[in-house]
């Protein structure tokens, strides 16, 4: 909906000894919504066009979502020969008022600065130990807690559940992004490709279950989590949008058991399958869901598209990633994920 009132008093700024300002209704399409804007000045009367999206659907879901397409048409409309100029992207902010947010070459985000040590530290001194030691299940268990809690939050919207099973494949940041960025030669093609035709299966499959739509954080794994003390921990960038399945949380964690040990041992062993496994027991006690490892596949398989990349983990061998591709086929062809039998899916034995 166009808050005319704040657009006529940004317009009013803009345009000196503004003596007529008309705004009204041209249409809508599937997309959105199209306003003229007449300006009458001492210079004679200006003519412009307002244009707005639908705030659900077809990947518009959130604000970010709808500055990015209007960024895009204020960068490009001026680059292809006959079209219509853009002249500027309009922001409403949270007191209701409008301002330009159009012209940046470039954006950046200042946030606050968090001071602990990041998970990827306990996983890496997991590999020293047979067993979880008290603080280790701690920290599991304070995490399995944590998304339990914000996955208590739900929302009734078709729309974005399945946006999110779409993302989990397609989103540039997600299973075919990070498989685009895979050096060639990495691993074959067609190994790649029955990933992808495996998870687009699976996406399809979870379709139905748009009631599970959740409050997630979007990108749960060790880096992002930090500990300042004991079992208390402060969190960062949170990721492509607020909503989404619970599995893509709980497997952003869960494949760093696997991949740490796989990376040093060739399976999972000690600390890291007590973890793994414990991490899967209590979020299922404390959230009370328990449909969480018959939804995990193709979130799983987009995790272990990242942790077995090179360019991101440019120190893992070939085997290991081999193993890493052989748990991700495993976990797509069963009905249910087994803690306790990550080995067998490693092996190809599932």
């Amino acid at each position: 909906m166009l808050n005319e009132e704040a657009l006529k008093a940004y317009l009013k700024n803009e345009f000196r000894d503004v003596s007529h300002l008309e705004i009204r209704k041209l249409g809508s399409g599937v997309q959105g919504s199209g306003y003229a804007v007449e300006i009458k000045t001492e210079e004679g009367i200006k003519s412009y066009v307002i244009k707005t999206l639908v705030p659900e659907g077809l990947g518009h879901d959130y604000p970010s979502d709808r500055a990015s397409v209007f960024l895009l048409d204020l960068d490009e409309y001026k680059n292809l020969p006959g079209h219509v100029k853009a002249l500027d992207v309009l922001a409403e902010m949270e007191d209701g008022s409008i301002k330009s947010i159009g012209g940046g070459m470039e954006y950046y985000l200042l946030m606050e600065q968090v001071e602990g040590r990041d998970y990827f530290n306990d996983l890496s001194e997991f590999a020293g130990k047979d067993k979880l030691e008290t603080q280790d299940i701690g920290k599991i268990k304070a995490m399995a807690s944590y998304l339990a809690e914000i996955h208590s939050v739900r929302r009734d919207s078709r729309t974005l559940y399945w946006r999110k099973l779409r993302d989990t494949v397609g989103h540039g940041e997600c299973l075919m992004g990070v498989f685009d960025t895979y050096p060639d030669g990495t691993v074959p093609y067609e190994e790649i490709t029955d990933v992808i035709k495996k998870s687009v299966d699976w996406i399809y499959r979870l379709k139905p279950g748009y009631g599970r739509l959740a409050q997630i954080h979007g990108d749960f794994h060790p880096g992002n989590i930090w500990f300042k003390d004991n079992a208390d921990f402060i969190l960062l960038d949170r990721s492509r949008g607020p909503w989404g399945e619970p599995a893509d949380d709980v497997t952003a964690l869960a494949i760093n058991y696997i991949f740490f040990s796989v990376k040093k041992f060739g399976d999972v062993r000690g600390a890291y399958l007590e973890g793994l496994n414990l991490f899967f027991e209590e979020y299922k006690k404390t959230s009370g869901d328990t449909e969480i490892t018959e939804v995990v596949a193709p979130f799983f398989a987009f995790r272990a598209a990242v942790v077995a990349n090179p360019v991101f983990y440019p120190d893992l061998s070939a085997e290991a990633r081999k193993k890493i591709f052989r748990f991700t086929n495993s976990i797509l062809s069963v009905d249910n994920f087994e803690a306790l039998r990550v080995n067998e899916y490693i092996a190809g034995d599932a």
